[in-house]
C-alpha cells in the first residue's frame, strides 16, 4: 500500500486545483483544526472535509486524524505539510523574484500582528497599510491576527514573511528584528468589581494579589509591577481580556488606547496608574538573510508611521 501510494504522489499533477486543495490543508494544519480555520478560510467545516478528503484521494494517503480525539496529523500528514510549505515557500519567493527582475514589487506577501491595533493611534498601522498599497499596488497582502507565539511560529514554518510582535525572545538570530513602538499597559476592572469604587490610595499591593487575575497565555506568572497577582484565566487577545474584564469577575492589563474607549463609558476603571503601569515594547520582525523586498517596503512603512 505505501508503495503504491509513493507512486501515485509521484505521478500527481500539480495543477490549480491541487494546489487550492494544498493551500486548504496547509491552514487547518496552522490553525490546528477543521474549525479552527474556517474564519481564515471562510469555509464550512463541510467544505473543508470535501476538499481534505478530495485531497487525500488524490494524494492516496491518510493525512490527518478528525474525530471525537481532536484533530491531529498523521506522519504522512507532517511530511506532506512540510513539503507544502516548501512548495508554496518556493513559489512566493518565484513571484518575488519575477516582480523584481521586471523592475516592480508582485507576488504576494504575509503579514501577521497581534490584535487591537487599531485604536493605537501612535502606531497608526492603518496609514502604514495604506503607504504600503500605494507603494506596492500589485502585491497581494494577506494579514492574519494571532497570538504572539503563534506569530513566531508562523515566521519559521514560512507561513508569514514579516511579523509585528510584542515579543521576539523565542525567534532565532537569523530573523532581524527591529523596535517600533512601546504599547503602555494600564491595570483595569470593570464596574461590579469590588474594586471599582475602592481608592487608588487603599488599593494595596496585598488586595490586588487577592484578586482574581486575568493574564495572557504568552506571558510567564511572575509578579508585575511588583504584584504577585492570582492568576485565575489566561488568552492571548486584548478582546478576551476585555471580555474578562467586562465579565466583573477578573482584573487585568490592558493597553490604554484600547480600553479608553470603556474607560469613557463607565465600564472599566483605571486601578492605581501611578504604580500598575508599564510598557510593552513592540518589534518587526522578518528574515535577516534575503528578505523579500515587500517585506521590508512593509516594514518601512510601519515605521516612518509611527506618530
Amino acid at each position: 500500500m505505501r508503495s503504491r501510494s509513493r507512486h501515485r504522489i509521484l505521478n500527481l499533477s500539480l495543477g490549480d486545483v491541487e494546489l487550492r486543495l494544498l493551500r486548504v490543508f496547509a491552514a487547518i494544519a496552522h490553525h490546528g483544526g477543521f474549525s479552527a480555520g474556517q474564519a481564515s478560510l471562510g469555509m464550512t467545516q463541510a467544505t473543508i472535509s470535501t476538499h481534505m478528503r478530495h485531497l487525500e484521494e488524490r494524494l492516496g494517503l491518510r493525512l490527518c486524524e478528525r474525530g471525537r480525539s481532536g484533530f491531529q496529523l498523521t506522519e504522512e500528514g507532517r511530511q506532506v505539510h512540510e513539503a507544502t510549505l516548501d512548495l508554496f515557500g518556493s513559489i512566493e519567493q518565484f513571484q518575488s523574484r519575477l516582480g523584481e527582475a521586471q523592475g516592480e514589487l508582485s507576488g504576494s506577501l504575509k503579514f501577521g500582528t497581534v490584535d487591537a491595533m487599531v485604536s493605537n493611534r501612535t502606531l497608526n498601522l492603518q496609514g502604514a497599510l495604506g503607504e504600503f498599497h500605494r507603494l506596492a499596488p500589485r502585491v497581494r497582502l494577506e494579514i492574519d491576527v494571532a497570538a504572539p507565539q503563534v506569530l513566531h511560529q508562523g515566521l519559521l514554518d514560512g507561513t508569514y514573511q514579516i511579523v509585528l510582535t510584542p515579543s521576539t525572545s523565542s525567534l532565532p538570530v537569523h530573523f532581524k528584528t527591529q523596535g517600533v513602538f512601546s504599547e503602555v499597559q494600564k491595570l483595569y476592572c470593570a464596574r461590579g468589581h469590588p474594586l471599582f469604587d475602592v481608592a487608588d490610595e487603599q488599593i494595596t499591593t496585598s488586595l490586588l494579589e487577592e484578586q482574581a487575575f486575568a493574564g495572557r497565555t504568552y506571558m510567564t506568572d511572575a509578579p508585575i509591577c511588583s504584584v504577585d497577582f492570582a492568576w485565575a484565566a489566561a488568552t492571548p487577545h486584548m478582546e478576551g481580556t476585555l471580555l474578562l474584564l467586562l465579565s466583573g469577575a477578573h482584573i487585568g492589563f490592558l493597553p490604554d488606547h484600547y480600553a479608553r474607549d470603556s474607560v469613557e463609558k463607565g465600564l472599566l476603571r483605571l486601578l492605581a496608574p501611578d504604580r500598575m503601569t508599564f510598557e510593552d515594547p513592540f518589534y518587526i520582525a522578518y528574515p535577516r538573510s534575503r528578505p523579500s523586498r515587500a517585506a521590508e517596503k512593509l516594514a518601512q512603512s510601519i515605521i516612518e508611521g509611527i506618530r
